[in-house]
């Protein structure tokens, strides 16, 4: 298969990228962490939320994006265990060399530390040997999980970004954080497992968080 990265581990959390024989794991992942993941997934506009899901055709997908430069698409691992995906999507060379990272663990790895282990061990590659020069991580305000992965990893807090991805039944804001190479005098999970990384003040938030925002007059669920 093609292979754009290497495997990355720390301690019981490995990421390596995902594969079509991983198709059986992560649909009982997606189908056994329906309530645990459904308000946080995009959609297409006008589509209701899937009720199943053809992972072999959305792991073709992912790897066809690999094979043409524009996406990292990773499984996570704990303990040998399946245990959620870490993609970097949209990623543009040129004068560019950014993507946009995302991801997600089942419910029962929750609280473990396996996301911002996972996200580190990425963002180090990507801005080392991957060759890319920016990461961006995009954040719904509802979402004090992800928002603390990013808060505790030394994500610099760029701005509000006002109904940016359509995600359970609406258009949602987004909160949105980045890295350069240049911003790192050592790798991020060295700096974060050391205990280097400032306090994050959440007074820059434009908006409040860990508060759901209502569905607009444009919802199109049924």
């Amino acid at each position: 298969m093609f292979d754009f990265a290497p495997r990355l581990a720390h301690g019981r959390v490995v990421v390596r990228p995902i594969r079509m024989r991983d198709a059986r794991a992560l649909e009982r992942e997606l189908n056994g962490n329906r309530a645990w993941l459904q308000q946080w997934e995009a959609q297409l506009p006008g589509t209701r939320p899937p009720t199943s899901f053809d992972a072999k055709a959305t792991i073709r997908g992912l790897l066809e994006g690999a094979r043409a430069g524009t996406g990292m698409p990773f499984a996570i691992e704990v303990d040998g265990e399946f245990a959620g995906q870490l993609n970097v999507s949209g990623i543009t060379w040129g004068a560019v060399q950014g993507g946009m990272l995302g991801y997600w663990v089942a419910e029962r790895f929750a609280g473990e530390q396996v996301t911002p282990t996972a996200t580190a061990l990425v963002t180090d590659y990507a801005l080392s040997d991957g060759r890319l020069h920016r990461m961006e991580v995009c954040i719904r305000p509802e979402n004090l999980a992800s928002l603390r992965v990013v808060e505790k990893l030394g994500f610099r807090y760029e701005g509000f970004r006002k109904r940016f991805i359509f995600i359970d039944g609406d258009w949602r804001d987004h909160l949105c954080f980045a890295l350069v190479r240049e911003e790192l005098a050592e790798p991020v999970l060295q700096r974060w497992l050391a205990g280097r990384v400032p306090e994050f003040d959440r007074r820059v938030y434009q908006l409040p968080i860990g508060t759901q925002q209502p569905a607009s007059s444009t919802d199109n669920r049924h």
